[in-house]
């Protein structure tokens, strides 16, 4: 058996489940976790509850938010966003909390994962039937957690069974090894998991059948860029897409809106294109709390693309516009490149925030005696295009145009929006889309121009640009043809449809762009990038703790992409 080290445990804090009237994964706390206790109906539903738990120490804080979101063409650093990852400056290090709390958190629920299949076989007092399908959920989540571990660190410890006793040797393992693993995971996940997340019955952030063949199409992807990967992953990448696509989606209703805007929209997180989602909770005992300098699962998406909009003439901090964390700010290639399009593309104003409505008062400029505008009008607008000086001057309020963002004041992304929270400084408890269908028509596109098909990744490109221009846009105008069929503009294809949404530095470094892009969009990290920062280091935690064996390879050689 692999020999980890203690950094690689399992957590002791499980949760069991309660499913109640409100028809989410609901957990209250039990005791601690044993081999023994995963024969047990009990300890055996815990023991899965904390799996899906742990994702909410990944999706949510400014962790991962950071490693995924942060640092790219597509968003550089706020007024706040003061961290070294996000910059590549000399602070990102070996001892970086950021990396080391994702990993930690991985490998910790990655135990949990192979203590729920390991001992799976020796519970009793439950149908095959449903422990075949929680067996299969705990394989779906090992699979996502591995995932984010390959993308991020390319070759990584794999272990594959249950650890109940710490050790201090850990060595590193093949990507091509991690791979085959996770694709062994998310094959049997497939056949044991619910169809689809609109199936009778099924709870909200539940593993599918169809999310697992999402992710599955998108491991084919990714390795077939890698020196792991298998003659037929391109191919085998775009068929399992179709699949979702044309076959399982359709047969379980799951397809695309209609409108782009209702997509990532309050309240609309169970919608027919959402494939899988993070649940989150108002309690706190497990979201932490936003005082706890962002240290516990909080779901803080809802404030980190806010600016300091509260400055301005006529502002206070309000619920409705968010607490402004400032952490990113969106590169003027996303907001004048990117989305240059803001006639027949509709997607740039339903993802960005461009008008403020006065709410105080008391900052309200006067001109000539009287108030250039009152409470309930507007203070601030950012057309999203540029105005001469004169333009500007006809308006009464301030006017932004691209060329006068500053880090403290810019389009806040509204994908996270919510409304609903009472406390302007609280976080927030909606679900996060983790995986939606219009990526998938995306992922089938990039597999087919890699496997050297573009003709047939056109009509799925143009199925999403289209869906684009509801209602206001002009379709056909939308539609573009086979010479566009590169890497490059499905690059730009998932920043207009996918931009915030916690994936862009994996694209990146998936399709060997991360460094050009960088170096030519993002003002505060392209000066500072270098090649190796296409992979993360090792974080100092895991090198101390391994004091047994060979000391633990920390090498920043990314031994992977081609």
């Amino acid at each position: 058996m692999k020999r980890i080290s203690i950094y690689l445990l399992i957590s002791l804090f499980i949760v069991a489940i309660n499913s109640g009237c409100n028809k989410k994964l609901d957990e209250v706390p039990v005791s601690g976790l044993t081999p023994e206790f995963f024969t047990t109906q009990q300890g055996f539903q815990a023991g899965l509850n904390a799996a899906y738990a742990g994702f909410r120490t990944i999706y949510g804080p400014d962790t991962y938010f950071e490693m995924a979101v942060g640092g790219t063409d597509e968003f550089r650093a706020g007024s706040d966003g003061t961290s070294a990852l996000v910059r590549y400056s000399s602070g990102y290090l070996t001892t970086d909390g950021t990396i080391s709390g994702i990993w930690k958190n991985c490998y910790t629920y990655i135990n949990t994962c192979n203590g729920l299949v390991d001992n799976a076989p020796a519970l009793a007092g439950i149908s095959a039937a449903t422990k075949a399908e929680m067996v299969a959920e705990a394989k779906f989540l090992r699979a996502n957690y591995y995932f984010i571990l390959v993308q991020n660190w390319g070759d990584v410890t794999l272990n594959t069974h249950f650890q109940s006793v710490p050790t201090l040797s850990a060595s590193r393992d093949k990507m091509v090894d991690v791979y085959a693993f996770i694709v062994q995971d998310l094959t049997d996940a497939i056949a044991g998991l619910p169809a689809t997340p609109q199936t009778s019955g099924i709870l909200p952030g539940k593993a599918t059948a169809i999310a697992a063949m999402h992710v599955l199409a998108k491991v084919y992807l990714t390795r077939g860029y890698t020196v792991a990967k298998q003659p037929n992953d391109f191919k085998n990448a775009a068929a399992m897409a179709a699949n979702v696509i044309n076959t399982a989606g359709p047969a379980g209703g799951v397809r695309l809106l209609p409108d782009f805007g209702k997509v990532c929209a309050e309240g609309n997180e169970t919608n027919s294109e959402v494939l899988w989602t993070i649940q989150h909770t108002s309690s706190l005992a497990y979201n932490g709390s936003a005082t706890q300098n962002n240290s516990g699962p909080d779901n803080l998406y809802v404030h980190f693309f806010v600016s300091r909009y509260e400055l301005q003439p006529g502002m206070q901090r309000d619920v409705m516009d968010g607490r402004p964390y400032a952490r990113v700010m969106p590169t003027r290639w996303l907001t004048d490149t990117a989305f240059k399009d803001k006639t027949n593309d509709t997607r740039y104003y339903k993802s960005f925030q461009s008008v403020w409505i006065a709410n105080n008062a008391a900052t309200i400029p006067v001109a000539n005696g009287k108030p250039k505008f009152t409470v309930g009008d507007t203070a601030i607008w950012m057309p999203g295009y540029e105005l001469t000086a004169a333009q500007i001057a006809k308006y009464r309020y301030q006017v932004l145009p691209p060329s006068k963002y500053v880090n403290t004041l810019y389009p806040t992304m509204t994908k996270y929006y919510d409304d609903k929270r009472t406390d302007q400084n609280a976080p927030s408890i909606r679900p996060i889309i983790i995986y939606r269908l219009a990526e998938t028509y995306l992922i089938a596109a990039e597999a087919l121009i890699m496997d050297n098909r573009p003709s047939e990744a056109l009509p799925y490109v143009n199925a999403i640009r289209e869906r684009a221009a509801y209602p206001t846009g002009n379709v056909a105008a939308m539609d573009v043809t086979l010479s566009s069929m590169t890497i490059d503009f499905i690059m730009d294809e998932r920043s207009r449809e996918l931009c915030g949404e916690l994936s862009r530095w994996q694209d990146l470094v998936r399709t060997g762009t991360l460094l050009q892009r960088v170096k030519l969009h993002n003002l505060d990290a392209g000066p500072n990038i270098q090649p190796f920062d296409v992979i993360r280091p090792i974080p100092q935690s895991q090198i101390d703790a391994t004091i047994t064996g060979p000391a633990y390879d920390n090498s920043r050689v990314f031994p992977g992409w081609n």
